[in-house]
Parts: C-alpha cells; sequence; structure tokens
C-alpha cells in the first residue's frame, strides 16, 4: 500500500488517499475514479511527497498521534449528534429548501444520493459529504420501532 498527498486541480483541496500500488494510482485516475473528496472533481493529480522513514520513535509519535485521531473524531461525532437536526433520505430536499429561503437555516445532516449530491452543487447548494467516521448512528424512526 502506498498513500499519496493529493490535491484537487479545480478547488486546490489538499487530501490523501491510500492506492495499493503506484500504478494502481494510475490506472485510477485515468479512469476517472479518483475524485476530490470535497468538490467530487476529477481533476486530481500528486503531489511532491518526501519518504515516509519510520524509527521506534516514530511509531511511538504515531501511536500517540493515532489516540488523538480517534479522540477528535469521537468529539466530532458527538457534535453532530448534539447540535445538528438528522433528516434522513430527505437531506437534498431540506438542503435546498434552506438555500432558497423556503425554511429557517439550521444544521442538518442525513442520506442523499450521488446523483443528488452532484446537483445540490452544481445549483451552489452549500453541502459536503460528512465522512463515515463522523456520522453519528441515525436515530431509530418510528417505522423501525414497530
Amino acid at each position: 500500500m502506498i498513500r499519496y498527498a493529493l490535491i484537487c486541480s479545480d478547488c486546490e483541496h489538499d487530501f490523501e488517499a491510500w492506492f495499493a500500488s503506484s500504478s494502481a494510482f494510475d490506472d485510477q485516475s485515468q479512469r476517472g475514479l479518483v475524485s476530490c473528496t470535497m468538490c467530487g472533481g476529477s481533476n486530481v493529480a500528486k503531489q511532491i511527497m518526501a519518504p515516509s522513514v519510520r524509527t521506534s520513535e516514530a511509531r511511538r509519535t504515531s501511536s500517540d498521534e493515532a489516540a488523538l485521531t480517534r479522540k477528535f473524531i469521537e468529539k466530532a461525532r458527538d457534535h453532530v449528534a448534539n447540535n445538528f437536526d438528522y433528516v434522513g433520505d430527505s437531506f437534498a430536499d431540506e438542503a435546498r429548501s434552506m438555500y432558497y429561503g423556503e425554511t429557517d437555516s439550521r444544521p442538518i445532516w442525513g442520506e442523499t444520493t450521488a446523483e443528488e449530491s452532484q446537483a445540490l452543487r452544481e445549483e451552489g447548494v452549500p453541502a459536503a459529504p460528512l465522512p463515515a467516521a463522523l456520522a453519528p448512528r441515525p436515530p431509530k424512526s418510528d417505522k423501525q420501532l414497530n
């Protein structure tokens, strides 16, 4: 496995991704399968990287960083659960309604299809995918309780 630092030429967002090999990145990129985590664009390129050499000290630091990362993810997930309204599969409709001033703005989260997500982007509706690690468990609906 190899980790690449990537950059989106469309929105200049920096992010990282893992690939099985250098040729796997090249193949996926040529087929348009590598996309920006921020805007969804496929104009993504590798950034210049220095090789990562681990020492015993680096492993200990890495373990500490992993614990901090887990703590951050837990806090972020709790923040979403406690401060955002879960709107389920009507996310796109709710986001549009707020964007066009039909309802009051509030923080929401939910599900949407890739097509709906793309349509929101094209309309300029400010919405972004919530990484799975940061998404709390959806509350049980009345349908699930029966």
